[in-house]
């Protein structure tokens, strides 16, 4: 997940992808799912709130067109879930968790902009139990920065970055953001 809001982050920094480079991973990514998941009869996306929610719908088109049928797609905002709520400065902004599909028995593939230290992939988990039992969930990230603090690692990355605590990297989608790019940036 980045680390910044859109509205808080710089637009100088490191391209680490721009448009074009987003557009062919998405589609590569997109291949690699298919290649795990053949015609995609059990396949479901679940993007997290709020970046990772653009990147399911991208992914959704690329594998409904070149699978030839609807794919399940949900939000899923992992805010109330969160193992650090009661230490941030301000409370977390909520967004809608929507999940149109039933979850029993179906191979999720969750997707998020940013996998950091898999704290937010551990609520995002704890969230879709929630919903069901699922037979698999895998997770497939835009890019992967290292410094886990839980034993989780992404199943499908867009780009694996090396950086130091003291980086962060922000993703910027045109849904969102006017523009597709991902940098890295220097922590205020």
């Amino acid at each position: 997940m980045s680390t910044q809001p859109a509205s808080n982050m710089s637009n100088q920094g490191k391209v680490l992808l721009n448009a074009p480079e987003v557009r062919r991973t998405l589609e590569r990514l997109a291949y690699e799912v298919i290649e795990r998941h053949g015609d995609g009869d059990r396949l479901a996306l679940v993007g997290v709130q709020r970046r990772g929610v653009e990147l399911a719908k991208r992914i959704k088109a690329i594998l409904e067109k070149k699978l030839d049928r609807q794919i399940p797609l949900g939000s899923l905002d992992i805010n109330l879930y969160r193992d650090d709520w009661t230490r941030l400065d301000s409370q977390p902004l909520i967004h809608k968790t929507q999940i149109p599909f039933d979850v029993d028995g179906r191979e999720i593939v969750l997707v998020d902009d940013v996998l950091f230290t898999g704290r937010t992939v551990r609520a995002a988990l704890e969230a879709i139990l929630d919903y069901g039992r699922p037979q698999r969930v895998e997770l497939l990230v835009l890019v992967d920065r290292g410094h886990r603090e839980l034993p989780i690692h992404a199943d499908y990355v867009g780009k694996k970055v090396n950086t130091s605590l003291f980086e962060q990297v922000d993703v910027f989608v045109q849904e969102q953001d006017g523009r597709d790019a991902v940098l890295l940036n220097e922590r205020p």
